[in-house]
């Protein structure tokens, strides 16, 4: 049974009925250090018993491995699992990156996908990053393709502008943008937030807290297979000036009897109401323990004076998003 504390909404006015609060799985296969395997597949049952049902992953993570990782545990479950998975990341070696949004490569990846999860049907499809060499009408038809084969539910998009998204919307009805968005990073508040709410399109936050940050748990020494290491905003005088900024979070945590991650999460939950779309982020862990306090933060309403007081952060966080910002909405922002 799901737990029916947790509310379902559908994502978008196009997309799938989830649960209010999603789950991100990368962390399961890499970039955030080693994995206890038996935690991991605790979490994924414990988050779908508590009415978790969005699990994300990408072709990526992991290199397949991580849909390989998941796949026992959606098709176990598969009524219950909305599982979204992306393509367009593509890692060479030497662990080189870049981008494919070519329509041949979508179809060969999402075939990689359906083998890797082992599933006839990927209920949500995300084009992980935006390569402006192929025109967006392209790709986006090429994937239109493969929800007539019955091969994928709904569309989604992931790191793009507000333009990029109506123009792709126009192409084939997007269920849902995936971007970053949390107190630490509002980029996406400028463009894509309010045509996301224009078109019905449902907004799912990646790295809700920051990557670990706004949870004030943060390792001051992060270890070298700790993808955070090399981003600019955890590293040098950027960390010790951004940790300054997590007073106003720790505060209202320690008057509310809260942690931080709880208010973090709160305070993106409520842009649902102010910005009038449908906003379910997807908070990773690893941990059971850490899975039931980030969904109960769907219990806390912020009031007006602690929005007031959370709101000036993001204009003050010293580094990029990201080593290299090529790949992001943000570079393609006119």
């Amino acid at each position: 049974m799901t737990d029916s504390r947790l509310e379902h909404v559908r994502l978008g006015r196009r997309g799938p009925t989830v649960g209010a609060q999603g789950l991100g799985c990368m962390g399961m296969s890499e970039f955030y250090g080693d994995t206890d395997t038996s935690a991991a597949h605790a979490t994924l049952e414990a988050a779908l018993e508590r009415g978790v049902t969005l699990f994300d992953t990408a072709d990526m993570y992991g290199r397949g491995e991580n849909e390989r990782f998941l796949a026992p545990f959606v098709r176990a479950h598969r009524e219950r699992v909305v599982i979204a998975t992306k393509f367009g990341s593509v890692r060479g070696a030497g662990g080189s990156m870049s981008v494919s949004n070519d329509p041949g490569y979508i179809r060969q990846a999402v075939d990689g996908s359906l083998s890797r999860l082992g599933l006839d049907e990927i209920d949500l499809y995300y084009m992980h990053r935006r390569d402006p060499r192929i025109p967006l009408a392209e790709s986006v038809g090429a994937m239109a393709e493969l929800v007539t084969q019955g091969k994928v539910r709904h569309l989604g998009l992931s790191e793009v502008t507000g333009d990029e998204l109506r123009e792709a919307d126009a192409v084939h009805p997007i269920a849902a943008v995936q971007s970053e968005w949390s107190l630490f990073t509002r980029d996406i508040e400028g463009t894509l937030v309010p045509t996301a709410a224009e078109l019905g399109v449902g907004v799912v936050p990646y790295s809700p807290l920051g990557r670990g940050f706004l949870t004030g748990a943060m390792p001051a020494q992060l270890r070298s297979d700790d993808v955070r290491s090399v981003f600019p905003r955890f590293t040098g005088e950027n960390a010790q000036r951004n940790a300054e900024l997590l007073a106003p979070v720790a505060g209202i945590a320690e008057a509310r009897g809260a942690s931080m991650a709880q208010i973090a999460l709160a305070w993106l939950h409520q842009q649902a109401v102010v910005r009038n779309l449908t906003v379910v982020p997807i908070p990773g862990t690893r941990d059971p323990a850490r899975l039931a306090e980030n969904l109960a933060a769907l219990e806390i309403s912020l009031t007006d004076d602690e929005l007031a007081r959370l709101d000036p952060i993001a204009a003050q966080v010293a580094g990029d998003r990201y080593p290299d910002m090529t790949e992001t909405a943000d570079s393609r922002e006119s």
